[in-house]
């Protein structure tokens, strides 16, 4: 693939024959900065079938952006949270902000929290302990809990069982094999598959013998926008219209139909999110 074809792109596809929920993309970081954009770039997704999308913050500023950005758009809801990777600038201003921001009515997640031990931005013991803050917010409120989890499957299972896990516990771009998904499925977590699960590559084995596993009530779909584009279009820039090609990608592997898997994930993110109490949906 060329440099120019790597900014370009993919093609927006036919649409699919029910329509499915971006779990969690970042509207934002993929160029909306106001009400007009996010309505382009939320139109795009409907055409394609992808007729709502819950857009996730990773520090303050974004977590208000969000809250803002679902008010300018009844299709988008926003999830609220410090990304672990800004944990060690986690105090008593981001605790309050985000317990203000987390009562808004279009907010259907904590998160994304959790850890990531492949960047060292952030120390384990910084990120451990906002982890936990996370999880208590998420409890108090009634709202589920969105991981991030890179490198951290043992100490993530260990803090969620020592702190008493919320009711609704998702495991954004869930990147275990199919061992840690059935450890996962039996606790209960939701796991979200972004375009990872389409890659071809030998690393990407494990986490597609995961999707392939994964019961379609405890299955979620997503882009994480801007990044990971689904196959065969990886490196290119991504948008939530793009989780019609992982959803017929998950489809194929998993031997369904792309409609019985659109109509699954969705029925699906309607529950976790309780898209049906959300005002203005």
């Amino acid at each position: 693939m060329s440099k120019g074809d790597r900014r370009t792109p993919p093609p927006e596809p036919e649409p699919l024959p029910a329509p499915v929920v971006d779990a969690h993309t970042h509207l934002d970081a993929c160029g909306a900065s106001n009400a007009a954009e996010v309505h382009r770039m939320v139109d795009r997704a409907e055409a394609a079938g992808i007729g709502r999308v819950v857009t996730v913050a990773d520090d303050l500023d974004s977590a208000r952006w969000t809250v803002e950005a679902a008010g300018w758009d009844e299709r988008v809801y926003s999830a609220v949270a410090l990304h672990p990777t800004r944990a060690k600038d986690f105090g008593e201003t981001e605790r309050k902000t985000l317990r203000e921001l987390v009562r808004d009515p279009r907010v259907v997640a904590v998160g994304e929290t959790g850890l990531d031990y492949y960047w060292d931005f952030s120390p384990p013991e910084p990120q451990q302990e906002a982890f936990r803050w996370h999880i208590g917010l998420a409890k108090e409120t009634g709202k589920p809990l969105m991981i991030h989890d890179r490198d951290a499957h043992e100490d993530i299972v260990r803090i969620l069982e020592e702190e008493g896990a919320p009711e609704t516990v998702i495991f954004h771009c869930f990147s275990g094999d199919a061992e840690f998904a059935r450890r996962c499925v039996e606790a209960g977590y939701v796991l979200s598959f972004a375009g990872t699960a389409t890659f071809r590559n030998a690393n990407a084995r494990g986490l597609r013998e995961a999707a392939a596993s994964v019961p379609a009530g405890q299955m979620l779909v997503e882009t994480d926008a801007p990044f990971l584009a689904p196959h065969p279009f990886r490196g290119r820039p991504n948008e939530p219209y793009c989780v019609n090609y992982t959803v017929r990608d998950l489809a194929e592997l998993r031997g369904e139909s792309v409609e019985e898997l659109a109509v699954a994930v969705s029925t699906t993110a309607e529950r976790v999110f309780q898209l049906d109490r959300v005002v203005g949906s």
